[in-house]
């Protein structure tokens, strides 16, 4: 049984399924997906995505703002830490950084001071950071050791860098999640981090509806597609779908408590 670390879920589109999540659940039961985490983006869109899945044992969510976001409203620490304990939300996140996008100095500072603060809520409710990076290495890995987000732990989630950055994260306590990147040819650089993270401390998942993985490349992307994720995760760990399934599945449910 499969468990997909990271999706949106609200984004993904469910027209072939008559725009019903249980439709959809009841269509994937032969791809033995278990579990999913829908993931929050933003304030505004945060409480229709929780009122979507809430409802539904297989899907857990968090609560949180992405670094690319900068029109919505910024939340305090007190609001994350109030929405997620009256939510019972699973997690803070998803945060970090991302520099692919930034426009100026200013944008960067909101995404820093946004990522404390993310930190902070996540060690005051006791809940796992999803940490979003992207050409930002050196900075995501500071901010974490400054405010010490290993008291709360967490994943890298969707993981793209290279094994010097997901070393550091893993000493900090953190877990390393693998996408439908680690399927794609020219990702060789991931490729080689999936191999070297220990067994213990990997995720699988899918982002849906963003990055399918091969076969489905350049296909919307759907949760039940992170079995292909754990078949490339087989492949280059040596190991047996099943075991790769399982050890992922008791990661998830010790990081995340479930």
């Amino acid at each position: 049984m499969f468990i997909d670390s990271h999706c949106h879920l609200d984004r993904v589109d469910l027209t072939p399924y008559g725009n019903s999540v249980s439709e959809y659940l009841e269509a994937i039961k032969a791809d033995l997906l278990d579990h999913m985490l829908c993931v929050s983006i933003n304030w505004e869109d945060y409480p229709a995505m929780r009122d979507l899945v809430a409802d539904y044992k297989k899907i857990s969510y968090s609560v949180g703002v992405h670094p690319n976001e900068v029109e919505g409203h910024d939340p305090s620490v007190d609001e994350l830490i109030e929405q997620a304990l009256n939510d019972n939300a699973v997690a803070i996140g998803e945060t970090g950084l991302d520099y692919y996008r930034l426009n100026n100095d200013a944008e960067l500072g909101v995404q820093q001071q946004r990522f404390r603060q993310h930190i902070a809520a996540a060690k005051k409710t006791n809940k796992p950071l999803i940490i979003h990076t992207r050409d930002a290495r050196d900075d995501t890995i500071s901010i974490m050791q400054e405010e010490q987000a290993g008291e709360a732990g967490g994943v890298l989630h969707c993981f793209t860098e290279d094994w010097e950055m997901a070393k550091k994260a893993l000493d900090l306590g953190f877990y390393i999640s693998f996408s439908g990147i680690v399927t794609f040819k020219n990702a060789l650089q991931v490729q080689e981090v999936a191999k070297k993270v220990p067994n213990d401390r990997f995720l699988i998942e899918t982002d849906s509806p963003y990055l399918a993985p091969v076969p489905m490349r350049g296909k919307p992307n759907y949760p039940s597609y992170v079995k292909y994720v754990a078949e490339k995760m087989a492949e280059l760990k040596g190991l047996s779908l099943g075991e790769i399934a399982s050890m992922s599945s008791k990661n998830y449910d010790t990081l995340f408590n479930r």
